[in-house]
């Protein structure tokens, strides 16, 4: 696209964060018009259709990292959806009346998409309106919040779905019940008799109860255990070994952003610092920053309620690290982790040591992956046998033996009742 002409003037749209907007006249699109926004980090529009395309209405396109990308101005009908679905807009039911780009809350805007969907509408007649805010956004707390919130809902609605669908298979049984019951037992269909087509029929909806039943079964497991992941939702996100590795994850795209804007690579890719990506790495720095401090603060009430964070300076070379249900002897203590003998030496073992084995490879145990610790010392007493006990000591305990009766017992007696 080239720009052959630019003006300003008062008469044309202005932009709600930098005022007037400036004129384009495009080489390709020689009877259309395109109003944009001169601030080099502001990508605010208006497109207008060509000159010879029949009116049709506005359509704005608005984005937010609070709300998303959202369409406006479209009624039921009128070919938007048909226009735009092709460039990731979609609806949903908890938006009625928007078009919505899925999965754009809190995250940079896809102008790629954006402006792909705008060139459709304008080519149909539609002016669109674009307007883009990368800096309104909600607080990482208030997204966090809302997933929680909607995985309850999430379980409610599953819990529904799987308590309807367990009294359908039970409604479906009962009913394929109710037909054998009234059925001998072992009664062959009749052929040629005038219950042979009742007895088949019967069949017939026995089979397609029990198929009915079996089925319904399945959906009542199945929406069970989605009700049953939804209701872990939040206690799968905030436990703490998890934490741990998603803090780590996120420092390391820390660094990674901090190391762009100081102008040096990262992973063996650099950014050109213009203006707009220097905004937008200033932006992603303070989500990061915010996320990472959200999260510290979930694994500090967990050390709050006594849970262990592992590390370096609790390890020495000698001591035994419990990992994945088996203590493991640390040959080495890491910043990260402890090398311990190789996984495959514990198979069918409570204690491995440097030397058990076949196998002289190593292995590492991350430290939020690490629940237990011992010294040399310590485990030894563990390992130690329980000291027998003295048979003075055994005899003592022995319950005092009960005085002989003074009666004989015969042959005959010891047949006779004992309340005698």
């Amino acid at each position: 696209m080239t720009d052959t002409d630019m003006t300003t003037t008062a008469e044309g749209p202005e932009c709600r964060h930098h005022g007037p907007m400036v004129l384009r006249f495009e080489t390709d699109l020689p009877t259309s018009l395109t109003w944009y926004c001169p601030n080099e980090v502001c990508h605010n529009e208006v497109l207008h259709p060509e000159k010879d395309a029949p009116r049709k209405g506005v359509i704005t396109i608005t984005h937010t990292r609070a709300d998303g990308t959202l369409l406006e101005g479209s009624r039921k009908g009128d070919g938007v959806w048909e226009l735009v679905r092709p460039h990731r807009f979609t609806w949903g039911r908890s938006l009625p009346g928007v078009l919505f780009i899925r999965q754009s809350r809190d995250k940079q805007a896809d102008r790629w998409s954006i402006r792909h969907a705008a060139a459709a509408l304008r080519k149909e007649g539609w002016t669109v309106e674009i307007d883009i805010d990368e800096d309104t956004r909600r607080t990482f707390a208030e997204a966090e919040q809302e997933r929680y919130d909607r995985a309850a809902e999430r379980a409610d609605r599953f819990d529904d779905y799987a308590s309807n669908a367990a009294a359908r298979s039970n409604a479906a049984y009962a009913g394929v019940k109710a037909i054998s019951d009234g059925i001998p037992m072992g009664q062959p269909i009749l052929v040629g008799h005038h219950s042979e087509r009742r007895a088949r029929r019967d069949v017939e909806r026995m089979d397609a109860g029990m198929r009915r039943s079996v089925d319904e079964g399945k959906k009542a497991e199945h929406y069970a255990g989605r009700a049953q992941a939804a209701e872990h939702y939040e206690a799968f996100r905030k436990n703490p070994p998890r934490t741990l590795r998603r803090i780590a994850k996120l420092e390391a795209e820390l660094r990674g952003v901090e190391r762009w804007l100081a102008g040096k690579s990262n992973e063996g890719y650099t950014r050109s610092l213009t203006p707009d990506t220097v905004a937008e790495l200033n932006r992603r720095k303070a989500e990061l920053t915010e996320q990472i401090d959200h999260w510290r603060g979930i694994v500090a009430q967990a050390e709050a309620d006594g849970f262990k964070v592992w590390s370096r300076d609790d390890f020495k070379k000698g001591d035994f690290v419990y990992y994945r249900g088996t203590w493991y002897e640390v040959l080495r203590v890491n910043p990260k982790s402890v090398t311990i003998p190789h996984i495959h030496n514990g198979v069918g073992r409570t204690v491995v040591r440097k030397g058990d084995g076949h196998l002289d490879w190593t292995w590492k145990a991350p430290y939020d992956e690490v629940s237990g610790r011992r010294t040399a010392e310590e485990q030894a007493a563990a390992e130690a046998p329980a000291e027998p006990i003295a048979e003075a000591a055994v005899d003592a305990e022995k319950p005092a033996a009960e005085p002989a009766s003074e009666e004989p017992v015969t042959g005959e007696d010891r047949f006779l009742p004992l309340d005698r």
